[in-house]
Order: structure tokens, then C-alpha cells, then sequence
């Protein structure tokens, strides 16, 4: 039987009127009322899973046909929703789009195809897809109606070490309103991907994030847990550009020099990372330890800082420093982070007062004249933009 030997596919061709799937046929009916011979259909409609099949993973349909192109397939849930997918391959497959069907639910596929003489030919299947086990729920940094700086990196983390990451990749997807093109790169041994564009972004887009991993096989026996779209919008160019040599920070929005403010770096035994990073996290006060800090020399240290902008995970920040007055603009006194003048509660008039509150998560800040020799790790934070384009 053709059925069998195909091993679970669902082998279908046009046949006579008077068996169960419809097939194209000569119209029309002699004088004596005796209908003409049905046409059969060369087409061969085959449709994954089979008829009946339980337990199908999500990503395992597949309509296509043989001596034929398709016409019309759809996929719909129990409660007759359609599950988005499209017909590729000049006609011949079918594919759901990713994420579109579900884990524990019951389908239909209905396809339809025709031969080169325009012969029509149907075929129906029913299955139901596996319960998983295991779920991974996916986030991001994304805060759906926000504004962000034009550095903004969309960082989406799994819970997971991911196996099947072209799967995952095409479960998240990323609309820019001006059409800018975005890809991904995988950091922290493939459970996290970062999104950006070629440049920064440009002042005033719309940008739409699709999480689609809901039913994404992410990894053997573990399955996204997550259906959800965001969006934001890229306010103003703000770049802070810090020497660590002279102990100043210029401030540009939209290309043009804002203000010059004095800071301090990090010190000779403690000194800033060099390179582009981004404001990924602010805090009106922050409690800051030497915890995470790589090759600190000196004491660990304790405190409480106002005014906090995260730029790594590895615990530099541009926040206001108490300590800094008298030696902003002077000396480098700190563990890394860049300071500016601020009071021990954080005086909102003060300059860092005043940098925090113009400033947006994406903002930029680059450091550059640090005596640190080590390169900043792009997945030390949102620092990204320090892998050149062609590496991403």
C-alpha cells in the first residue's frame, strides 16, 4: 500500500467521483444523461504528519506536491483559527511560519493542487502536536511605548542553551518603520542573542519586536514558552564621549556639542574599560560592590551611588561621585566607573543630576584614553557596537 511504504506521509492523487477525494473532472453530460470519465489529477498532494498522528512537533508540517504546484493550503486549530504559512518553492511546498502552530493542540490541513493541464486535486489531514515537558520563557530588554537612545541593542535571553538557533532566530523578528536591516549574534554560550543594526539607529524610528518562540524547539525536549509583540521608538541622538586622559566628557545630541563636563576614570590599578558602550539600566540610587569586577586590585568595596547608569555587566557605570569633588576634571579616582560631581543623596541640579535626567536607556557612551589594555568583551553588557559589522 502507497500509504505505508512512505513512512508516515500522506500520499494523495485525484481520484474518481465516487471515492473521497475530489478530482478534477470533464464537465458537462451526454444526451442520454451517462456523466463523462473523470479526469485524474497528475498532481501527488503529501501532506506531514500523516492523517491521525499524535505527539508531531511543531516545526515537523510540511505540505507539498509532486508533477504539480499547490493552490490553496490551510491550517486551522480546533476552534478553526488559521495558522499563518506561505507556499514557497515556485508552488511545490508549504511551511508554517515560525511559531505559528501551537504545542498540545489539534489541526487540519486542507490543500488543494492542480497538474499542468489545470486538474485539481485535494487532500485533508488531521494531527494533534506534543505536550512538552519543558518550557523556556524568553525575555528581553524591551519596555513595550518606551523611548530609547539610537544605541539600543535588543538583547533577548533564553533560560537555555540553545541547539536549534536558526529555529530561534527565525521565532524573533525585528521591524524597523525605516526599513533598517537587523541581525542577531549569539553571546553567553548560546542562551543569549543581541539585535542591532549596522549604524545606531536613526532619530524617530519605530521599532516592532516579534517573540514568536511559543513551540520553538529550543533545545532537545525544551520548548519556548513565549508569544509577544513590542514595540518603541528611537528618541533623540544623545553620545557622551569620555577622555579618560583629560578627564572630560562631551555630551553631543544629534551630531552637535551639548556640554563639556568635568569627570574622573578609573585609576592606574583600576582602570576604565575603553570602547563603545550603552546605558542599559538607570537607577536614582544604586548599591554598588566590587562583586563581578575583573582583576580588581585593591580592597572590594561597598556603596551606595546616585544617579547610576549601568554601562557593563562587569559593574561600570556613569553615575554621580561624591568623592569627585575637587577632582573632576583633575584626577582618575574610581574602580572603572566614570563620575561627575554629585551630592551623597543625589542633588538633581548637580551634573550628574543633570546628565540623569536627560538621559535615556540606549543613550551612548564611549570611552577612549584608558590606560586598560584588555578589549571590552561585546557581551560585557549592551557593548555591541565594539564587534565590527562583518563579525556580527
Amino acid at each position: 500500500m502507497v500509504g505505508a511504504a512512505l513512512s508516515g506521509v500522506l500520499l494523495l492523487a485525484a481520484c474518481r467521483g465516487g471515492e473521497g477525494v475530489a478530482g478534477g473532472d470533464s464537465g458537462g453530460s451526454g444526451a442520454s444523461g451517462t456523466s463523462a470519465a473523470v479526469k485524474t489529477s497528475a498532481a501527488l498532494l503529501s501532506i506531514e504528519p500523516k492523517d491521525g498522528a499524535q505527539d508531531v512537533a511543531p516545526g515537523a508540517v510540511k505540505v507539498s506536491v509532486a508533477s504539480g504546484k499547490l493552490t490553496e493550503v490551510t491550517v486551522t486549530d480546533k476552534d478553526g483559527k488559521p495558522v499563518d504559512g506561505a507556499i514557497a518553492s515556485g508552488g511545490l511546498t508549504w511551511t508554517p511560519a515560525a511559531g505559528g502552530l501551537s504545542v498540545g493542540s489539534t489541526y487540519r490541513v486542507n490543500a488543494k493542487a492542480a497538474d499542468a493541464d489545470g486538474v485539481a486535486t485535494t487532500a485533508t489531514s488531521a494531527f494533534t502536536t506534543l505536550t512538552p515537558k519543558k518550557t523556556a520563557t524568553v525575555e528581553d530588554n524591551v519596555v513595550t511605548g518606551r523611548n530609547f537612545g539610537v544605541g539600543m541593542i535588543i538583547s533577548v535571553h533564553f533560560g537555555v542553551k540553545v541547539k536549534n538557533k536558526k529555529d530561534a532566530e527565525k521565532a524573533i523578528a525585528v521591524e524597523a518603520s525605516d526599513g533598517t536591516e537587523v541581525k542577531g549574534h549569539w553571546f553567553e554560550n548560546d542562551t543569549r542573542l543581541d539585535l542591532r543594526p549596522a549604524e545606531y539607529w536613526k532619530p524617530g524610528t519605530t521599532v516592532k519586536v516579534h517573540l514568536r518562540t511559543k513551540s520553538v524547539e529550543l533545545a532537545p525536549g525544551v520548548y519556548g514558552a513565549t508569544q509577544r509583540d513590542e514595540h518603541f521608538t528611537i528618541a533623540r541622538s544623545r553620545i557622551s564621549e569620555v577622555d579618560a586622559r583629560t578627564h572630560q566628557m562631551v555630551v553631543k545630541e544629534d551630531g552637535k556639542p551639548q556640554q563639556t563636563i568635568p569627570i574622573v576614570a578609573g585609576t592606574n590599578d583600576n582602570p576604565s574599560w575603553n570602547g563603545t558602550m550603552v546605558i542599559s539600566t538607570m537607577s536614582r540610587m544604586e548599591k554598588m560592590t566590587s562583586e563581578g569586577q575583573t582583576n580588581l586590585v585593591g580592597e572590594g568595596y561597598e556603596a551606595v551611588e546616585p544617579h547610576a547608569m549601568r554601562l557593563t555587566n562587569s559593574g561600570t557605570y556613569l553615575h554621580g561621585n561624591p568623592q569627585a569633588v575637587g577632582k573632576a576634571g583633575h584626577a582618575n579616582i574610581s574602580h572603572g566607573c566614570i563620575g561627575m560631581v554629585d551630592t551623597l543623596e543625589g542633588d538633581e541640579n548637580s551634573p550628574a543630576g543633570k546628565v540623569y535626567a536627560a538621559s535615556l536607556i540606549g543613550d551612548v557612551v564611549i570611552i577612549r584614553n584608558s590606560i586598560k589594555k584588555e578589549p571590552l568583551d561585546p557581551a560585557n553588557g549592551l557593548s555591541g557596537w565594539t564587534m565590527p559589522w562583518a563579525q556580527w
